[in-house]
């Protein structure tokens, strides 16, 4: 099944453990690999491989990541074998942005001949991969983030839900069809998941975002709007 996870701070803080602590709560949707990734003044740190939590977050230190921003996933192989380079997050063409996804985008294969024709670098065979492209297309057109998500929601066919962030931003940014998500508030932070577990040890503070819907989180609030016309919608926790 996979699984997410995102969470936005105010300052600079160890992430890891944070991360760590949440992907081990989603364990048991299933996977074969795992990776987080730190955005930090202006910088990603991506780290990520096949095994289980605890030997991952070992062989790579992830305990030691650190940022306002930080992203982990379960991965449940379906596009591409268990390997490193498949393993999410993923980055895009530069490196400047960073997601995952949980659920399965069933157009992957011919969005990927798409990208790789654009002259977008293309690393590995993961649909995660997939949907930061799609939103990186739209970026390289000149879009704004969010006209970008809108027009990469149209593209990508399947069941999923997605988070992606700049590494040059403040934010994260998240989306959903089919699949579940979740986002929380807390004193001083938002977060995001798959499912309630790896969100109720952080904030009872939450929203359940809707198809066709994209959130914004910053450190302190979200904002929800719609993926149709991108007019704000108003959603109390």
């Amino acid at each position: 099944m996979c699984g997410i996870f995102g969470y936005v701070t105010n300052k600079e803080e160890a992430l890891g453990p944070i991360l760590i602590a949440a992907a081990e709560r989603l364990t048991y949707r299933g996977y074969d690999s795992v990776g987080a990734a730190t955005m930090n003044n202006g910088k990603i740190d991506l780290r990520k491989d096949v095994g289980k939590v605890d030997a991952v977050a070992a062989k790579y230190n992830i305990a030691e990541m650190r940022g306002q921003r930080g992203i982990t996933q379960l991965r449940w192989a379906t596009f591409g074998e268990p390997s490193q380079i498949n393993s999410q997050p993923h980055l895009d063409s530069t490196g400047d942005m960073v997601g995952a996804h949980n659920g399965n985008v069933v157009n992957n294969v011919e969005l990927r001949q798409e990208f790789m024709a654009e002259g977008m670098t293309v690393r590995s065979q993961n649909d995660g991969e997939t949907c930061v492209h799609a939103v990186e297309r739209y970026i390289k057109r000149g879009y704004e983030f969010i006209d970008a998500i809108r027009l990469a929601y149209g593209d990508l066919q399947g069941d999923y839900a997605f988070v992606i962030g700049h590494a040059n931003d403040d934010k994260l940014y998240a989306f959903k069809k089919g699949s579940g998500m979740v986002i929380g508030i807390g004193d001083g932070y938002t977060c995001l998941s798959s499912d309630l577990p790896s969100i109720l040890p952080l904030t009872r503070n939450v929203i359940r975002p809707q198809d066709g819907e994209i959130v914004t989180l910053w450190a302190d609030r979200v904002e929800v709007r719609s993926v149709k016309d991108g007019k704000i919608i108003v959603r109390m926790p």
